[in-house]
């Protein structure tokens, strides 16, 4: 594959990113443009990721409708390298299996189950976006007696990763906002280029007049939306990249915060913006924690860290708090939820709370529904 076909590939998917499609047709559309530069066997494997705890909570394979329930033990209760959410979370961002195990996977439980389903290589990719958020991965395979991955085809992924996750990330948030889930789901605004409003969700307005100077009846949208659609416009002057989501947090009038997001949407050379409004929550998995298990505000923050793999050092000089207090509040975590190791609590967090979304993805997927990025909390 030449370096121009390579170049026209990221163009391609540059463009596909502000096209505001749903997740599964944004994926479907990316397979058709990576495929042709990085040839695989089985389709490729895309999933989201929750960013504040790096778990998988949707899996999309065209060719596999669900994923194999042994393999998701594997990747959360298995010691093995190549785990998606050790390559997304490390420097590069990017691995196969045999470069890991210096080209001899075959001791590896991960290349094992991989053969039993024809697959003899891995290519892992985080999906990471500028701002540093990990919003998703990919997983390519081939077949034994096939070329191993080569440097180019990786750097290649390794180029497209970040837009590939703003695709992801944008494509999440459409969905929630077009298909509500719940009383405080998302309201979408989609605005002309002229700031003139185009469309609305069902129950934007009541975001809408809560927040300061913005009146529905009247027509007039707040200075905040007006804001966060300018962002994300100037963000996307460049003609070859998607621009970012550009975010604002807001204090409403009725003294809720809101978190407002901008993003770009070119169709047919119109170029319009999306203003999704929703409640400021914390990071997703600390209401589910401190429902479910009773974990204070600190040990919410342990288990976070303890669920994207850092160790106990990280913990203690990302929490600014000593090793031996990491392993106190691990000690009291352990005690509450009912686990003996950090894999156990990994695994216990995913089978209780995110492997129920992914099977609710899957089916999502088929019905032709929006997919959601937060976990279950029942």
């Amino acid at each position: 594959m030449s370096s121009y076909a390579r170049e026209r590939a990221h163009e391609r998917i540059n463009a596909l990113a502000r096209h505001g499609l749903d997740l599964v047709t944004f994926w479907q559309e990316a397979s058709e443009i990576i495929t042709p530069v990085i040839p695989h066997f089985g389709g490729a494997c895309w999933y989201t990721l929750d960013p504040a705890s790096l778990l998988i909570t949707s899996h999309y394979n065209e060719l596999m409708p669900e994923l194999p329930p042994e393999w998701l033990a594997l990747e959360y209760y298995e010691d093995d390298v190549n785990k998606l959410a050790d390559v997304a979370r490390s420097p590069r961002g990017a691995s196969t299996l045999h470069e890991v195990t210096g080209g001899d996977p075959s001791s590896s439980p991960r290349w094992q189950a991989n053969m039993e389903l024809g697959g003899d290589q891995e290519l892992i990719a985080g999906l990471r976006t500028l701002s540093g958020d990990i919003w998703g991965g990919l997983g390519l395979y081939r077949e034994p007696g096939s070329p191993l991955f080569g440097a180019e085809e990786i750097e290649f992924i390794r180029g497209a990763a970040p837009t590939l996750g703003e695709g992801a990330r944008r494509a999440l948030l459409f969905g929630e906002a077009s298909d509500p889930e719940g009383p405080e789901a998302p309201g979408l605004l989609i605005l002309s280029s002229d700031w003139e409003l185009e469309t609305a969700t069902p129950g934007v307005e009541r975001w809408i007049s809560d927040l300061p100077d913005g009146d529905w009846d009247t027509g007039r949208l707040p200075s905040a939306v007006l804001s966060v659609a300018g962002q994300a416009l100037r963000s996307a002057e460049s003609p070859g990249a998607p621009g970012e989501v550009a975010v604002a947090r807001v204090l409403s009038s009725s003294g809720m915060w809101v978190v407002l997001h901008g993003a770009t949407l070119v169709s047919a050379g119109v170029r319009r913006v999306a203003v999704i409004v929703e409640p400021a929550h914390p990071a997703r998995i600390a209401p589910l924690l401190m429902a479910a298990y009773g974990l204070t505000e600190r040990e919410q923050d342990v288990t976070r860290l303890v669920l994207q793999g850092e160790s106990t050092t990280s913990i203690a000089q990302r929490l600014v708090i000593s090793a031996h207090t990491v392993q106190q509040h691990l000690k009291s975590i352990f005690e509450k939820t009912g686990v003996r190791s950090r894999r156990d609590l990994v695994g216990t967090i995913f089978f209780s709370h995110y492997e129920p979304r992914v099977r609710d993805n899957e089916a999502r997927a088929v019905a032709a529904k929006p997919l959601r990025g937060k976990p279950l909390s029942g």
